[in-house]
């Protein structure tokens, strides 16, 4: 006699939505290589030495557990986590910025390492700063960049998951794109 197959992620997923316990423990044991590969991709080249992948896993996590979403499947969990955990690398770069202005005042010796992770923090900020404006401007292209690019969805399941077409999904890339390389544009001229 075989032993029972594990459930589908997307039981799982609708378990812990309904109120399960044990079900958020099933999820993360089911998909838990993923997570981590995919916090240690949105880490990479962050120069965030005091966020660890294991710990942007973490706290997404527990930002999730308080009032998970009803989730539609797999790719849209995923893209959550993912969008999860870009929230919290922008809090994160933040808090870093805030403290360099004096926010917990500290002795510090300046080396040219110290100078590229404020530069990344800026930068992680200053792009946080056009997408939320991205999303004023077209909620729906704003979302689609973000499902590409922090979701690490294929167009095919970003398709899917916002109920267009490919070639819809497609025309908002290339808009998001070209409104954000704009918006970088006037930054650069100011």
């Amino acid at each position: 006699m075989s032993p029972p197959a594990a459930p589908a992620l997307t039981e799982l997923l609708n378990a812990w939505e309904q109120g399960d316990r044990d079900a958020l423990g099933s999820v993360v044991r089911h998909v838990n290589g993923e997570l981590l590969r995919m916090a240690m991709s949105r880490l990479r080249g962050a120069d965030t030495p005091s966020l660890a992948a294991g710990d942007l896993l973490n706290e997404a996590l527990l930002k999730l557990m308080g009032s998970p979403p009803q989730w539609r499947d797999r790719s849209h969990f995923f893209a959550t986590v993912s969008v999860t955990m870009r929230s919290i690398m922008v809090d994160h770069a933040r808090a870093r910025a805030a403290d360099k202005r004096g926010g917990q005042w500290q002795r510090v010796t300046y080396t040219l390492a110290d100078v590229g992770e404020e530069s990344n923090a800026a930068d992680l900020l200053t792009l946080d700063a056009l997408l939320t404006r991205l999303e004023a401007v077209d909620a729906r292209a704003f979302e689609v960049l973000q499902l590409t690019y922090f979701g690490g969805l294929a167009r095919e399941e970003i398709a899917t998951l916002l109920e267009l077409s490919v070639p819809t999904i497609d025309r908002e890339l290339r808009f998001a794109r070209a409104w954000l390389s704009r918006q970088l544009q006037r930054d650069l001229e100011a």
